[in-house]
């Protein structure tokens, strides 16, 4: 019992707020490596596909922020 006591008193502390911090600094990390992927593999399109997207070249980093944020 003493051990769960313990446990429960180190993540209650300062430790708790690392870890959460961590977790969300690891969240934005990943939003933003999926921004970068989505507008490379967008940009990589030919004007033709992007219209068959309903895309233009001047809409690629709006769609691709929208794929991550939104």
């Amino acid at each position: 019992m003493a051990h769960l006591d313990i446990n429960s008193h180190i993540l209650s502390g300062p430790l708790h707020g690392l870890g959460r911090m961590m977790s969300t600094l690891k969240l934005r990390v990943g939003r933003y490596r999926n921004y970068l992927r989505t507008r490379a593999e967008l940009e990589a399109l030919s004007a033709r596909e992007l219209a068959d997207l309903g895309l233009s070249r001047s809409m690629i980093r709006r769609a691709a922020y929208k794929a991550a944020y939104e």
